[in-house]
């Protein structure tokens, strides 16, 4: 059975504020003495979070533990009376609080859920402290330098050993004319390099011939 009548209960719903409520105003307060600047409840965001960092691309809900139904929470009770309507009702909250974090982060955004009870006094500055971890960490993997491997592929050399023409080419397998002397011949090779793209190398019978006597 409850314990307030339907005007006491209805008194107290109507006071509870759903912005710059207390748990909401500690954390404001403590990222704001740390550096942290943000926005509040960003027209455009879905939900329109309690707060938000674009700089950590970063949005933060302070949540009631009652009215988000905060799962093995002391606070998340339901009243006794008109109890059908009030799991309904809370059940819904949960649902939106799913699909609102599913599109910010369809969005690019991280999302953190501070809870109403862990901002009680014992707690409070463990999870203050938590918090300014998680941004900078979010902060930093999100800028970190990334390494990408190269193909592994070979290049030619510029220069040849003495004993080869072009690539993998013997001197003593070049075609002879009729006369006993090296026919005319051309290598073209075309190599792609990571670096540079297509590269066209080419040798002639005549370029040999100079160098060999040279």
């Amino acid at each position: 059975m409850d314990k307030m009548t339907k005007e006491q209960r209805h008194r107290c719903m109507a006071a509870i504020h759903s912005k710059d409520t207390k748990p909401e105003m500690l954390v404001r307060k403590y990222l704001f003495a740390r550096g942290f600047r943000y926005r509040l409840n960003h027209p455009r965001l879905p939900g329109r979070p309690d707060i938000v960092l674009r700089r950590y691309r970063t949005v933060i809900f302070v949540n009631g533990c009652f009215w988000h139904g905060h799962e093995g929470c002391k606070a998340y009770v339901v009243p006794k009376s008109n109890v059908e309507f009030w799991k309904a009702k809370i059940e819904r909250n949960r649902q939106r609080d799913k699909e609102q974090q599913r599109r910010l982060a369809e969005m690019g955004w991280h999302c953190i859920t501070v809870w109403e009870c862990q901002l009680k006094p014992k707690v409070r500055q463990r999870t203050l402290e938590s918090l300014a971890f998680t941004l900078n960490e979010i902060f930093l993997n999100d800028r970190k330098v990334r390494t990408y491997r190269m193909p592994e592929t070979v290049c030619a050399e510029a220069a040849e050993p003495d004993d080869a023409i072009g690539y993998g080419v013997d001197k003593k397998q070049l075609p002879l004319d009729p006369g006993g002397q090296k026919a005319n011949w051309s290598i073209r090779v075309f190599i792609d390099c990571p670096f540079t793209g297509m590269i066209e190398f080419g040798i002639s019978s005549r370029l040999f011939c100079d160098v060999q006597q040279s």
